[in-house]
């Protein structure tokens, strides 16, 4: 269960990551994890006008440190200790990035978390992400080994 709900975790990003705050709005938390959403910008952008590979990574990156945190509460210093990102075709043009990130597991000193990023509208995934993530001593997790 969410210990976080949106409007905390939306703050949570503007007061510990305000540089990429506006980018990102998570959409819904779900039993899993959330949906969260990059609004691509010109900035998110690589020659030939399709979103950056980075601009991926960082959707995927930050969906899973959010649904880690809204099961956690707000721990800053959870890090990404692991990373894999599959991209799997070009990203429709003009539309927003949406990421359905799920906890695999939630343990006490480590997360392991997946993001499916789909082009707003559009059935066909973009790209997949596993990432782990290390939980720092003394977060207070209520579930998992």
């Amino acid at each position: 269960m969410p210990v976080m709900d949106i409007p905390e975790l939306t703050d949570f990003l503007g007061q510990e990551f305000p540089q990429v705050a506006g980018d990102f709005a998570i959409e819904r938390l779900t039993d899993e994890g959330l949906i969260v959403r990059l609004r691509v910008a010109e900035r998110h952008l690589r020659p030939g006008g399709t979103v950056s590979g980075p601009s991926m990574f960082a959707l995927a990156d930050l969906g899973v440190y959010l649904a880690i945190l809204s099961r956690i509460g707000p721990v800053a210093l959870a890090v990404t200790t692991n990373a894999g990102i599959d991209f799997l075709r070009k990203p429709a043009a003009g539309r927003d990035l949406m990421a359905d990130v799920r906890l695999l597991k939630l343990g006490r000193s480590l997360a392991v978390g997946d993001a499916l990023i789909r082009s707003e509208g559009v059935a066909d995934p973009v790209a997949r992400a596993g990432l782990t993530y290390a939980i720092p001593p003394g977060a207070r997790v209520t579930s998992g080994g």
